[in-house]
């Protein structure tokens, strides 16, 4: 068959199934430019864009690289002018070579991405955790689900050290640690382990009481928001807001609480002992007399001294216990006496439960947007504070839901992210901790609600964001808060208002958008279910027979372009190599040869014809010279990924 093909066999040979060959045979992927007039192409695209690839792509269960041979007549053999590109002969090709080094491409690529997009460590509590962290490594314990440990709860006056008590004994550094009051407002968990027991920790916020008058607490917090952005919001209901922030903290300490088997009562011991610590004990006497409250003595770094300060606090009529969150002193004697108090889970409760992989939500934004408020709307609790307070949420917390469907994933709401430049200049560690904790929760987490002020609209900052979003290569759906507020509202108001975030957020024009009104309830558990779809599409693997038929109808309705030498980039072989993400490699002859315009199109076909909505996908070019395919050796040269400095022209 010569280049000089007719219309009609042309068309056939595209409709007919891609070639499947096994790993000693090989696929020629090159098609004719100039064989046809610039009309048929686009009468043939029209023919020929069917949704047949999305519904092949969904059901197709086969392995990656098991192709069908074709038939002799089938092969497409073109003359080709270019001497120094050469068509892929049989044999010359082993696809299970390709494969193993398609897959190394993605790692590497994965790698080194994960080296640019860098979160600041915290040294803070690093050295006491390295030892526990290879001891858990060697216990075998069963993987029980969060709600059926057992639950030990850490309170306290504010500023004693129950975060980095929590710290030590969860490992890392999950809770803000810094020397001011306040920090901590929301319940955080976390578990942790002691010999062969396994329990659920929560940090608490320091429960404010009569030692501290409301008027120094509410110029306290005054203070610290004003540094945060709260120029928007009138100051009446700025302190209304702050003089209920409080008895809300306290009511999260109090659920903390009741729901624990064990309480460790942290008190200061270089402080000393105060009516605020009176009336903690007090209050934990006369009402949870039935658990075990253990007394810690927090900051008595030397033992000998550390009995000397404990000896004040026997007044409170518990049992002191001295010990040192940051040095870890008179830990294990601790732990000792909360798996002492802890009840043992039954074994038939641990039957037919283990945790299955459970998809996390991370729930992203500026500040004030209703994070929170999306949080509570969807577990159907106060499980953090709402408040008109802009950075209220300090931690990134931690929430287990279950959808309608039965279907469970992990919450996880965040602080507010504001530019870099506004919190390096109001100065507030707390709030550069807080956005250091949002994007690890992005990089935890499997899906990414994006959440915008619908009056607001779309800002610089949101798509920063959404910038960080796709480098990391998380699914993401933009939610659209607050929608009540948008004024005298018609059938055409979603439209152009999609267009619009279309426009501003173009980086994630694959998104689904979701409109809600958190405080009312409304359309929240739409959120949910386009957050499984994009998990559903995040997680989709493509086979090699699929994909290179949707390659192939690329190929034949845009060829690469050629340079001003007349050279043309060639397409070998493509494959799936990676899915959350989902990345895919091509091998092609010079990967300079394909230019950003080209990698666009391509990718923009891969979405057309097989889907993946709601998640980035990464396109990786591999240049593989002549010698290197007839000797199957790995070429020298890195991968050339579709990247530019700024961003990621294919998806990440």
């Amino acid at each position: 068959m010569t280049s000089h093909l007719s219309l009609t066999s042309y068309t056939s040979s595209l409709i007919s199934p891609i070639s499947r060959f096994t790993p000693s045979s090989s696929l020629n992927l090159h098609f004719p430019s100039s064989t046809f007039s610039p009309l048929s192409l686009p009468t043939l695209s029209s023919s020929l864009h069917t949704n047949r690839f999305l519904t092949a792509a969904k059901s197709s269960n086969s392995p990656v690289g098991e192709f069908e041979e074709l038939e002799g007549d089938e092969l497409m053999e073109i003359d080709d002018d270019d001497d120094d590109v050469d068509d892929v002969m049989d044999d010359e090709v082993d696809v299970t070579e390709l494969e193993m080094e398609a897959e190394k491409v993605a790692r590497e690529y994965a790698l080194s991405l994960s080296k640019e997009l860098k979160i600041e460590e915290e040294p803070v509590g690093e050295k006491g955790t390295r030892g526990r962290k290879k001891t858990r490594e060697s216990i075998k314990a069963v993987n029980i689900p969060d709600h059926l440990l057992p639950k030990v709860a850490i309170v306290g006056r504010p500023n004693v050290g129950k975060s980095a008590l929590f710290n030590r004994l969860v490992g890392g550094n999950r809770a803000i640690v810094v020397d001011e009051p306040g920090v901590t407002r929301d319940r955080l968990y976390g578990r942790a382990f002691w010999g062969n027991q396994e329990f659920m920790v929560i940090d608490t916020g320091g429960v404010l009481t009569v030692s501290k008058s409301q008027t120094d607490v509410m110029e306290q917090q005054l203070s610290v928001s004003t540094t945060i952005g709260m120029e928007g919001i009138p100051l009446a209901f700025r302190e209304a807001a702050v003089a209920r922030m409080p008895s809300m903290i306290e009511r999260q300490a109090t659920v903390a609480v009741e729901e624990s088997s064990v309480i460790i009562f942290v008190v200061d011991g270089q402080a000393g002992l105060n009516a605020a610590d009176v009336e903690i004990g007090d209050w934990l006497r006369k009402n949870y007399s039935n658990k075990s409250i253990i007394l810690a003595v927090n900051k008595c770094e030397s033992p000998r001294k550390g009995v000397m300060q404990a000896s004040e606090f026997w007044s409170l009529g518990f049992t002191p216990l001295p010990i040192s969150a940051v040095s870890g002193t008179g830990t294990g004697e601790l732990l000792d006496l909360v798996c002492s108090g802890l009840g043992n889970i039954e074994d038939s409760e641990v039957e037919n439960k283990e945790e299955d992989y459970i998809p996390s939500i991370a729930i992203v934004g500026r500040p004030n947007v209703g994070k929170s408020s999306i949080l509570n709307a969807l577990v159907g609790e106060d499980r953090t504070i709402v408040s008109p307070v802009s950075g209220t949420t300090r931690d990134a917390i931690d929430t287990e839901f279950e959808g309608p469907d039965g279907q469970k994933f992990r919450l996880i709401d965040t602080a507010g992210i504001r530019k870099r430049t506004a919190v390096a200049s109001s100065g507030s560690t707390t709030e550069a901790l807080s956005v250091n904790r949002a994007f690890r929760a992005v990089r935890r987490s499997d899906v990414v609600a994006l959440v915008v002020e619908a009056l607001a609209c779309i800002t610089e900052q949101d798509y920063k964001i959404a910038e960080r979003i796709e480098r990391e290569g998380k699914g993401c759906l933009i939610v659209v808060n607050k929608w009540d507020t948008i004024p005298n509202k018609n059938q055409q108001t979603t439209l152009h208002y999609e267009e619009d975030v279309r426009t501003k957020l173009r980086i994630l024009n694959w998104a689904p958008i979701v409109y809600s009104t958190a405080l009312a309830g409304n359309s929240v558990d739409r959120i949910i279910i386009a957050a499984s779809e994009v998990e559903k599409e995040r997680s989709r693997r493509l086979s090699t027979a699929t994909l290179n038929q949707v390659v192939h109808e690329a190929l034949a309705f845009k060829s690469p372009p050629r340079t001003r030498g007349g050279k043309r980039g060639r397409l070998y072989y493509c494959t799936q190599a990676a899915i959350r993400p989902p990345t895919f490699v091509f091998f092609v002859n010079d990967a300079k040869l394909f230019p950003e315009t080209y990698r666009r199109y391509m990718e923009k076909q891969l979405r057309t014809d097989a889907g993946f909505s709601g998640t980035p996908i990464r396109l990786l070019w591999r240049s593989r010279k002549k010698s290197e395919r007839g000797s199957g050796q790995a070429p020298a040269s890195k991968p050339t990924p579709n990247l530019t400095r700024k961003k990621l022209v294919a998806a990440t």
